[in-house]
């Protein structure tokens, strides 16, 4: 019997003891940022090839076609004035589509539970999944920044300014997109989500055209609208102007991530939509 309780106190004492985790579980942190990262790269001619060629034919057609003969913006030409927004358009669309998928697609499948099971804080939850989209919609715009200088002969006036708007911008579709998945219960949710309110504040934000020669009521409106001031800011830091006050760019950015960064995390830490 002394034999029998050594040995099952020997057995207890070699069995592998829980994992400590500390403050922050920086192996599950970086294991759910680099499944959000390998998701859209198993399928890398859908989500960062096709954006590319979908983003030079917009080029093609307001550069080549309808821009012809215009004049130029500030004495920058059309091309050159075109482009940064159109690279914006890019990084925020695929920031956006990356995370509101993958939330979605695991609510409709009945695998989100793979999400909230592991021993991941809400706040990791929330900035693995969003980095996600921050990693895809930089390496998108990048592709795309890339694709273009074969056909326009960009240059940086400023590189933090494009690094801040092209970061920030990222994260903030990135958490939008995190709510408007949590938020969904289907497909078509969610793509009322990007036409009515993520295609707008795109196409009437300055993207293809100076919002100075907008009438002054409208002009107005469009500098409330957080889109004007991340492609405003970030086509600053390629073309040297700016038609909004860059500092004023800089707070908004920075305030509409950190609320909507708070959404998120709300969502997730209430488990808002996502548990039974």
């Amino acid at each position: 019997m002394d034999d029998i309780s050594a040995s099952l106190a020997s057995s207890s004492t070699s069995c592998p003891q829980p994992r400590q985790l500390g403050a922050v579980n920086w192996l599950g942190l970086w294991t759910l940022f680099n499944k959000e990262v390998r998701r859209f790269l198993k399928v890398y001619f859908q989500t960062v090839l096709a954006p590319v060629v979908t983003t030079l034919l917009f080029l093609a057609i307001f550069a080549l076609a309808a821009g012809q003969g215009r004049a130029a913006v500030d004495g920058v030409p059309y091309e050159l004035f075109l482009a940064p927004g159109l690279i914006m358009m890019a990084i925020t669309q695929n920031a956006f589509a990356n995370t509101s998928s993958s939330l979605i697609i695991a609510k409709v499948q009945g695998n989100i539970v793979d999400l909230l099971m592991p021993p991941l804080s809400a706040l990791e939850q929330t900035v693995a999944v969003a980095m996600g989209g921050v990693a895809r919609g930089l390496l998108v715009g990048a592709a795309v920044l890339v694709a273009m200088l074969f056909f326009i002969p960009m240059h940086v006036a400023s590189v933090p300014l494009v690094l801040f708007h092209a970061l920030a911008a990222s994260l903030l579709l990135s958490f939008l997109g995190m709510a408007g998945g949590i938020w969904a219960e289907k497909f078509d949710h969610l793509a009322s989500v990007t036409n009515f309110i993520i295609t707008p504040l795109s196409f009437l934000s300055g993207t293809f055209y100076s919002v100075e020669r907008l009438p002054s009521m409208v002009r107005t409106a469009a500098k409330l609208d957080p889109f004007f001031y991340m492609i405003d800011g970030f086509r600053a830091g390629f073309i040297g102007h700016s038609d909004g006050n860059i500092g004023t760019g800089l707070i908004v950015m920075t305030g509409a991530n950190l609320v909507m960064g708070f959404i998120s995390y709300r969502m997730f830490k209430s488990g808002y939509k996502l548990k039974a």
